[in-house]
C-alpha cells in the first residue's frame, strides 16, 4: 500500500472532467489492493493543467491542498459573449469594436486585490442543494449571491486585434471564477468576451510542469510518478519531533507546544524527514487532524 500513497500531478487534458481524470487513473491501479484515490479540486471539462490527485493515506490531506492559491492561463474571445462564459455555451457575437490592447491594459488594476463576483450559471455552486450548471442545462437562471475573491495578479501577455483575442495570467485565490473575471474586466472596458481556452499552471507550489499526462502513465509507472506527502503540504509550518515522540503521534495524542505555528494554525508533523502528521496549534498544544504513520 505504501508504494501507492502520495500525490499524483496530472496534467488534465481539455474535453474531460475532473471525476474522469480521477477514473483514468483509477483504471491504472491494482484492484484487489483497494487504493483509495481523489482530487482536491475540479477543473471545468474545457480545461486543463495541472489536477493534484491524492492517493491512499494522502487522501487525508485533501482539506490542506483544496484551498491554496492557484494560477492560470486564459485565453479569451473578444466582442462576443456566451450564456456559459467559455467556448462550451452559446456564444452571441456582439458587433462593434473591441476594446484596445491600451483600453484593457488600464482596467487590469480595478480587477487586482479583492473582488466581488458573481458565481456563474454554468458552476458547480450548489444553491438550494443543486449545482447551478444543473439549472444552466435547463435553461434556467437561478439567484445568486455575489462572492468575494482574491487577484493576487493579473497580466495581459499576448492581444491580437485582427482575431479579436487577449491571453492572460491569472494569479488568485482559491474560489477564483477565472471566466466570470475576464469577462467582467473586458465589460468594464465597453464590450464582452468569454474563454476559448483555460490552463490552470500551479496549485500552491505546485507546478504543471511536474505534472504527467493521462496518455503518458501506464500501471507500473504509477507508483513512480507519485509525489511524497509532505511535498503537498510543504506551505505549512514544520514541527520537528524526536523518536520519543513518533508513537505519540501514531496513537493520536496531543505534543507540548505548537512549535512555528501561530494559534489556529495548521503544521506538519515530521521526524527524519518523513511526515507523520498534521497537528492544529490550541491553546499552546498541538493537537492531531490527520495522523498519516502507523503505530
Amino acid at each position: 500500500m505504501a508504494a501507492y500513497t502520495g500525490a499524483l500531478l496530472l496534467d488534465k487534458p481539455t474535453g474531460v472532467s475532473s471525476a474522469k481524470a480521477v477514473a483514468l487513473v483509477k483504471r491504472l491501479l491494482p484492484k484487489k489492493k483497494g487504493v483509495k484515490i481523489g482530487h482536491t479540486g475540479t477543473l471545468d471539462p474545457m480545461a486543463s493543467g495541472l489536477q493534484v490527485l491524492l492517493l491512499g493515506r494522502a487522501t487525508r490531506l485533501s482539506r490542506y491542498v483544496t484551498d491554496l492559491d492557484k494560477s492560470y492561463t486564459a485565453t479569451a474571445r473578444l466582442g462576443a459573449a456566451s450564456d456559459s462564459l467559455d467556448a462550451d455555451g452559446e456564444v452571441t457575437e456582439l458587433g462593434g469594436s473591441v476594446p484596445t490592447e491600451a483600453e484593457i491594459r488600464a482596467m487590469l488594476p480595478e480587477f487586482t486585490g479583492e473582488i466581488r463576483q458573481l458565481p456563474p450559471m454554468a458552476s458547480a455552486v450548489k444553491v438550494g442543494g443543486e449545482r447551478l450548471y444543473k439549472a444552466h442545462r435547463r435553461g434556467e437562471t437561478v439567484e445568486r449571491e455575489v462572492r468575494t475573491a482574491t487577484v493576487y495578479s493579473i497580466q495581459l501577455t499576448a492581444y491580437d486585434a485582427a482575431e479579436s483575442t487577449a491571453t492572460f495570467e491569472v494569479s488568485c485565490g482559491s474560489g477564483t471564477y477565472v471566466r466570470t473575471l475576464i469577462s467582467d474586466l473586458v465589460q468594464a472596458a465597453g464590450s464582452d468576451a468569454y474563454l476559448t481556452a483555460l490552463r490552470r499552471t500551479t496549485v500552491g507550489k505546485l507546478g504543471v510542469r511536474d505534472a504527467v499526462t493521462p496518455d503518458e502513465l501506464s500501471d507500473k509507472e504509477v507508483p513512480a510518478r507519485l509525489r511524497p506527502m509532505r511535498e503537498v503540504v510543504s506551505h505549512l509550518p514544520a514541527m520537528e519531533v524526536d523518536a520519543g515522540d513518533c508513537h505519540r503521534v501514531a496513537d493520536g495524542k496531543p505534543l507540548a507546544g505548537a512549535g512555528p505555528a501561530g494559534e489556529g494554525e495548521a503544521l506538519r508533523v515530521e521526524h527524519a524527514g518523513e511526515l507523520l502528521a498534521i497537528y492544529r496549534a490550541q491553546e499552546g498544544t498541538a493537537r492531531p487532524e490527520a495522523v498519516l504513520c502507523a503505530g
